[in-house]
């Protein structure tokens, strides 16, 4: 995934510190397309909820044992 405007990297950390970053991302751009590196499913499935609820579309891609989630709007 390239051509994002934003990434947060957001592994190594515990929820909800994920999807606060990703919000905060999200507020900050408002649209385009941001890149969340996350590193466990629950802050995989807490991101990608948390950014539909505000709009954006996610899609999810596996980078070894981290995820890739890419946020458009």
């Amino acid at each position: 995934m390239s051509n994002t405007g934003t990434t947060v990297d957001a592994r190594g950390l515990s929820c909800p510190q994920p999807v606060l970053l990703a919000v905060q991302a999200m507020k900050g751009q408002g649209g385009g397309t941001i890149e969340v590196l996350v590193d466990n499913e629950a802050s995989k499935e807490n991101v990608a909820r948390a950014a539909a609820a505000q709009g954006w579309s996610v899609a999810v891609e596996v980078a070894g044992s981290d995820f890739r989630l890419r946020l458009t709007r």
